[in-house]
Order: C-alpha cells, then structure tokens, then sequence
C-alpha cells in the first residue's frame, strides 16, 4: 500500500512538472482572457485594474502532499509584459486532482510592481472567487453538490489584488491558493 501511494505522488509531481513547464501561449492568455471576461463581476473589476496576469492552465493534484503549477501571460495597460510561471506545495488532508484557469488583477501600479520584482508569494490567507462557466461539481465532507452556468460569484479587492478562478475539469477535495509562488520574467 505505502509503495503504491508513493508510485501515485511521483506521478503525481512528473505530470504537475510537465504542466508548469509548458510555456502558455499568448494565444491562449487571450482566449482564457475572454472567458473570464463576461463572468461575475470581472468586467468591472478589469475596468478598475491596473494590469493582470492571466494563467490559462493550472495543474492541481494531491495524495496527501499536494503540488500544482502552471504557466501564464501579465499585462499592464492591455499590453503583454511578460510571462510567469507558478508553483504550489501543499501538505494536509487532501486528495484528487483539477486544472483551472487564474487570473489576478492588480488594482494600481504599486501592486503591479510588487507582482512583478520577481518572486511573489500568496500567503496562506489569500482566497479567491470560483466563477463557473456551465456545469460543475464538487465535494466536500459535508456531502456533494453540482451547479450550472452560475456566473454571479463576486470579488473584491484585498491589498491591492482581486483573484478569480474557473475550473477546467476534475475533482478535489481541497481547493485554496496559499502557497502560490509565482516568477515573473519580462519580455525584454
């Protein structure tokens, strides 16, 4: 048993390892740009904005240690400035796997530049807001539930940054983004 959940991990990390470094297209940012853009309240928020950074495909999966990653596209003022990647560890009780899109807006330059130095981290209280985009189910230990094309889920601006979410697929029990340690690197 203990050499099977071992085998599960390693996988588990090779495939989350091949999702963060397939590079995201700007093809793809636009597209996944494009979704998020008429879902909840997005469209005022993005008005609001400075820049954002948008992460098509995030790759989630856990047998009690857990890991995802992803690639992405920023933008300041609609232009593409660069590109981040991100990576998350996480331990505790937690178990599956999901792919999601992400994207983060920076409410003024401030933050943008915070963002963008580097290496920027989420810290274990940072939450986000799951849009949905047709159907979608979930579990808890409070029993499950399935919803669709409920696209009123609202964010708000905490120091600085709003976050949404919109699940591609999969199930997990466990969905946060503390931990979430993004590298920005400039086009230039």
């Amino acid at each position: 048993m203990k050499s099977r959940i071992t085998w599960l991990a390693g996988a588990l990390f090779l495939l989350l390892g091949a999702t963060a470094n397939a590079a995201a297209t700007l093809e793809e940012c636009k597209a996944t740009l494009a979704k998020m853009k008429d879902l909840g309240n997005v469209p005022q928020m993005m008005a609001e904005s400075y820049g954002y950074a948008v992460l098509p495909t995030i790759g989630k999966g856990a047998v009690g240690i857990g890991g995802a990653g992803g690639t992405g596209c920023v933008f300041a003022g609609g232009e593409h400035t660069g590109n981040v990647s991100m990576g998350q560890v996480t331990v505790g009780f937690q178990l599956g796997g999901q792919s999601y899109s992400q994207i983060i807006l920076f409410k003024n330059v401030d933050v943008y530049n915070d963002f963008t130095k580097g290496q920027f981290e989420f810290g274990a209280d940072a939450t986000a807001v799951a849009l949905t985009y047709g159907a979608q189910a979930g579990a808890t230990t409070k029993g499950a539930s399935a919803s669709a094309g409920d696209t009123k889920a609202a964010g708000s601006w905490k120091r600085g940054m709003a976050v949404y979410t919109l699940a591609k697929g999969g199930l997990m029990y466990e969905a946060s983004i503390g931990g979430q340690k993004f590298k920005f690197k400039p086009l230039n």
